[in-house]
């Protein structure tokens, strides 16, 4: 069996998506201004749709197997259980107040982890027809009843309809991104997206971008609600299909760096946390627009260094430790099976058997556990980037809430 080759355009849009992450959570450093509003609004409109919308598309191959489980083992559970704790403890020694249970409630960047991991269990079934589409977009509205917040419950069901069209999409329709007269389009619905952005508190809140409120926590009447959580919707579909029609195609500098996103996604959220503590946040109320333009100048670096050669060599032992050491034990095997036998010193022919024929170049099976496990082929599993978090997240009654948001 050949192994599976990387699509170049998956790991750019989940490079794109992870930075677009990191930079989301830097803006909750800003003071509340009119710029960082709008800024603030018009990406949480479509990027989390987009980080969704791609976990499911590379969760198509998920099913109720060893191998699978095993990948989800590796990829979510154990990071879940180790960095949960890690970014909760670390926040508090920090001097902050975190409300909640740790794991019942994820806090922070931690919530993606665990939600991926109810998504991905439920796969098997939701792939199964396209009706499951629409029936999850009633699931999503619906859900704004509910004020149980446990597992992040409301967001496992508010973001369904994204995860699951990403299941139910074929490459044949996402290589129509490409075309010409789509990428003008593009252009066009980010620019009306941006126009609407400015104007959400007219006809919207910016909770509604969170998916994590019911309707009652937000005060309003339920039919105005599901009209809203509808709207938000739509709009976050347009925005995010736009977004991957822009992002290029072929394979660049950057490319390998997609392959790194959960490094990026698990300890980006330590570094803002740092920058905080330093008093940054009091200093870009002094300077908000040079502070807008520095935090997500350095959100872009930041995301590049931790997806970056050296990260993806020292770093994968912290965030998939034994999906990295099965790697690289397999790896050795095979070094160790190719090397060359060494002839006998005194020239007569070897009573060993001949080994057997080595395999072809590249068709060798991808091994077991690590991060992609669970992808489809070509394309190999979704990190979760952009797609970690923490006990509870943050009153979805704030003007910004970073602390409750991918």
């Amino acid at each position: 069996m050949a192994a599976a080759q990387r699509d170049p355009w998956l790991d750019n849009t989940k490079m794109v998506l992870v930075t677009l992450v990191v930079i989301g959570h830097a803006w909750g450093l800003l003071p509340d201004t009119h710029a960082s509003n709008w800024a603030y609004d018009f990406l949480y409109f479509w990027h989390i749709p987009a980080f969704v919308f791609l976990s499911g598309y590379l969760s198509k191959s998920f099913e109720w197997t060893r191998r699978h489980f095993k990948g989800l083992l590796y990829v979510l559970v154990l990071p879940y259980l180790v960095f949960e704790p890690a970014l909760y403890y670390y926040r508090v020694s920090l001097g902050e107040t975190e409300p909640g249970m740790l794991y019942l409630q994820p806090h922070w960047t931690m919530w993606y982890l665990i939600v991926l991991f109810f998504w991905r269990l439920m796969t098997p079934i939701l792939k199964r027809h396209w009706l499951f589409l629409p029936g999850s977009v009633v699931v999503s509205l619906v859900a704004g009843l509910l004020t149980l917040d446990w597992f992040m419950l409301p967001r496992i069901l508010g973001l369904l309809p994204f995860f699951v069209l990403g299941l139910h999409l074929k490459p044949r329709h996402l290589r129509r991104l490409d075309d010409p007269w789509v990428k003008v389009s593009a252009v066009g619905a980010l620019l009306l997206i941006g126009l609407v952005s400015s104007q959400t508190d007219e006809w919207a809140r910016t909770a509604f971008l969170w998916y994590d409120a019911g309707y009652e926590d937000l005060d309003l009447q339920v039919a105005t609600a599901v009209q809203t959580r509808l709207s938000i919707i739509a709009v976050g579909l347009i925005g995010a299909f736009s977004v991957m029609a822009l992002v290029p195609r072929r394979a660049g500098w950057f490319t390998a760096m997609g392959a790194a996103t959960m490094n990026v996604y698990l300890l980006h959220g330590f570094v803002i946390k740092t920058v905080r503590a330093n008093g940054f946040a009091e200093w870009s109320v002094d300077h908000p627009t040079l502070a807008l333009v520095l935090t997500t100048l350095g959100s872009i670096a930041l995301a590049l260094v931790l997806a970056s050669p050296w990260s993806r060599r020292y770093l994968s032992w912290v965030v998939n430790p034994l999906g990295t050491w099965e790697s690289r034990r397999t790896s050795a095997r095979r070094r160790e099976d190719r090397s060359p036998q060494v002839p006998t010193t005194d020239g007569r022919p070897s009573a060993e058997p001949s080994p057997a024929p080595l395999p072809r170049a590249g068709s060798a099976p991808i091994p077991p556990g690590g991060p992609d496990t669970t992808a489809p082929t070509p394309p190999p599993a979704a990190d979760g980037a952009a797609g970690p978090g923490f006990p509870l997240a943050a009153p979805s009654t704030e003007r910004r809430g970073p602390e409750s948001t991918v």
